[in-house]
């Protein structure tokens, strides 16, 4: 599992708690109404099915994205997935979130330790012109471990499971296509499912590009977690 020592998260102690559970019932009204405005904004924009839960002010400040195709993927810590994507040529964004429930506004701690039916995903904003749809399932699938049903490499739990997480039916059709190539040339299933996409839910801000605000942390979580090294021993060298 992810550690969650004070060393990645704000430690929480009993007059904090307080204090938040205070705060929270009186703002609750106000809250619930900013919220579904948000959300209803969100869902008739110009990319429907994105919610808007979270302040995302420090991973997006004034980028405007609605011009590029978007792709969900769940491969486990979305801090991986995340950087992983943002290498490739032709993606110009990677936002951490939640998806795959029914559960609205989630927070981490509701995806991590609560039966949300969430998972941790990825949503990709790539440029079609430059890298194709087929060719992220298939970078996809090259960075995560498809016989763990568990969850990934030291993360276990349903929320770390994968999935990918399909639109329409020529995207179901090409990420089946991709996905039955890979388990032949592998000699072996994958249990990765494809999905019908649902709302995708932006995870928290502290999340966001955790890669580049936390170097040495997230390096030492990769490491320890054994991700890189489990990916080369199913896909070699990539």
């Amino acid at each position: 599992m992810r550690p969650q020592s004070s060393l990645f998260r704000p430690p929480l102690t009993l007059l904090a708690l307080l204090i938040g559970l205070v705060g929270a019932m009186a703002s609750l009204t106000i809250a619930h109404g900013a919220n579904n405005g948000a959300n209803n904004g969100a869902n008739n924009g110009a990319n429907n099915g994105i919610g808007a839960t979270n302040s995302l002010s420090d991973k997006m400040g004034d980028k405007d994205l609605s011009a590029y195709a978007t792709a969900i993927f769940a491969g486990g810590c979305f801090w991986c997935v995340e950087a992983d994507f943002e290498k490739l040529d032709g993606v110009v964004e990677a936002v951490s979130g939640y998806s795959g429930g029914d559960l609205e506004n989630p927070t981490y701690d509701q995806v991590s330790h609560t039966n949300s039916g969430h998972l941790e995903v990825a949503i990709i904003y790539y440029d079609p012109s430059v890298v194709s749809y087929r060719q992220l399932v298939n970078y996809f699938f090259h960075h995560i471990d498809p016989y763990d049903n568990r969850g990934q490499f030291c993360d276990k739990g349903p929320s770390y499971k994968t999935a990918v997480f399909v639109a329409n039916d020529k995207e179901r059709a090409i990420a089946k296509a991709v996905k039955t190539a890979l388990e032949d040339q592998q000699g072996k299933d994958f249990y990765t499912p494809i999905r019908d996409r649902k709302t995708f839910w932006p995870a928290e801000d502290y999340h966001q590009d955790y890669y580049k605000k936390n170097p040495r942390r997230y390096g030492s979580y990769r490491a320890g977690c054994g991700r890189d090294a489990r990916i080369r021993r199913i896909w070699g060298k990539h």
